[in-house]
């Protein structure tokens, strides 16, 4: 046999054919016009036997820089971390994997119980009293928020930092368009957000402000300081993060930020070519009633045993039109039950361990880096796992240099911002050993 799946075979279209009372496929199409319909070949390869195309697939697999047989360097929002065997486990199972929303709570205890997990995990790591069952990714997260915002508010104006993910700042404006609201950027300095044009910019307008930290550029930002900026007119207090540096830094839910937002993917789910991930939204208590997407609840049933249903689903399906919130209609359910699987297999003593290892490395690196001529820190910033620093030669001529001593290099930031031409974005996880990392510096020092 050809192939594996065969959609039909002949007697199959003969016998729907003839329930259908026609002679041919063709005759499915008498309705369309002679004149519009394509008479020529695709332009596409003849088929292939399953043989010839698994092989055909693996020799184009081949030609990928994985993670298998590179060490990266490469972060920018989607990062190489160890990925516990056990998550496979549990997510492999087929009440997982081909789970749907979970609308019947007496047959999704284990679907829901999971999601509540999850939403439990990330309230503790946040410092939030809230979390909604996930968001499609930790951009779109940020997007819903400067919504929420805006409708808590009642008004249309929102403050977004430039050291905020540049992918980030475009679907925020992609969705403000459709919401009506005006987003004006927050310029950065030394790379930062820009404090005094921050108190300059925000006024009674000021629906929300939104922050990253650490930022894109791997920087530390001070909540303290722009937290009364942001409640000065009663705005929001937006906090994007890095989920694992919330086992080390303090969580913005204790520098009195309204809304937490990120991206779940460094728990548990593989970089796997920029997606699909896992965002996350945390909110205050009074913000509950605001959330985009659906929130898992406990309660107990009539003989007192503890169960889970889905609660506050405050999209158009459920509710008015007029009084939803979102248009977000799912969550990624099954990413999110690999971050909850891998936070419990690290536990909260684990979490530090693994936030400690990012740093201490990415210091490590940056150390070692800036003692090479041609490397010069662009940034004199507290920083989490990533930094930024500036080459003497241009960053793609380094970066196809670097894949042939099989290293994947850091992230080229003049693509998104010119004044930064020549500055490459280096990201250290758990996963560099001290040998990466040490072979990382003599390549440069050979490239440069």
């Amino acid at each position: 046999m050809t192939y594996r799946y065969l959609p039909m075979t002949e007697e199959d279209r003969r016998e729907m054919l003839s329930v259908l009372g026609i002679d041919s496929v063709d005759e499915l199409f008498e309705d369309i016009p002679e004149g519009i319909r394509f008479k020529g070949r695709l332009a596409v390869p003849e088929p292939l036997s399953e043989p010839a195309l698994t092989k055909h697939m693996g020799r184009m697999a081949q030609k990928n820089a994985s993670f298998d047989h590179y060490a990266s360097f490469l972060g920018a929002g989607a990062y190489e971390h160890y990925v516990p065997s056990v998550v496979n486990h549990v997510i492999s199972r087929s009440e997982f994997y081909t789970a749907y929303t979970p609308y019947q709570p007496e047959i999704s205890q284990g679907e829901l119980q999971a999601i509540f997990e999850f939403q439990t995990m990330i309230c503790e790591l946040t410092g939030m009293d809230v979390a909604n069952s996930s968001m499609y990714d930790g951009p779109t997260a940020l997007a819903e928020a400067a919504g929420v915002a805006s409708a808590v508010s009642g008004k249309n104006k929102i403050l977004v930092s430039k050291a905020v993910h540049p992918e980030a700042r475009q679907i925020l404006a992609v969705q403000a368009k459709g919401l009506g609201l005006e987003v004006i950027e927050i310029p950065c300095r030394e790379g930062v957000t820009d404090l005094d044009r921050l108190k300059e910019t925000a006024d009674s307008d000021t629906a929300g402000v939104i922050i990253q930290s650490p930022n894109f550029y791997g920087n530390i930002e001070d909540l303290s300081q722009i937290e009364p900026i942001a409640h000065q007119h009663k705005g929001i207090f937006i906090v994007s993060a890095n989920p694992v540096s919330l086992g080390l830094l303090t969580p913005p839910g204790d520098f009195g930020a309204d809304i937490v937002v990120g991206d779940a993917q460094p728990f548990g789910i593989q970089a796997q070519f920029g997606g699909p991930h896992c965002g996350f939204f945390a909110v205050t208590r009074k913000l509950m009633r605001k959330v985009p997407g659906r929130i898992v609840g406990q309660t107990v049933d009539e003989e007192g045993i503890r169960g889970f249903v889905l609660t506050l689903q405050a999209r158009e399906q459920h509710i008015r039109r007029e009084k939803a919130t979102s248009n977000i209609c799912s969550n990624q359910a099954l990413n999110a039950l690999a971050a909850a699987v891998h936070m419990t297999a690290l536990g909260k003593g684990g979490l530090q361990k693994l936030a400690r290892l990012n740093f201490s490395k990415a210091h490590y690196a940056k150390e070692q880096l800036i003692q090479l001529p041609g490397v010069e820190p662009l940034f004199d910033q507290p920083f989490f796992n990533e930094f930024a620093v500036k080459l003497s030669k241009p960053i793609h001529e380094v970066n196809r240099a670097l894949l042939q001593k099989r290293m994947i290099g850091g992230y080229d930031l003049g693509r998104d911002d010119e004044r930064l031409k020549g500055a490459t974005l280096i990201a250290v996880t758990e996963m560099r050993t001290k040998e990466d990392i040490d072979e990382l510096v003599a390549g440069l020092g050979e490239i440069l």
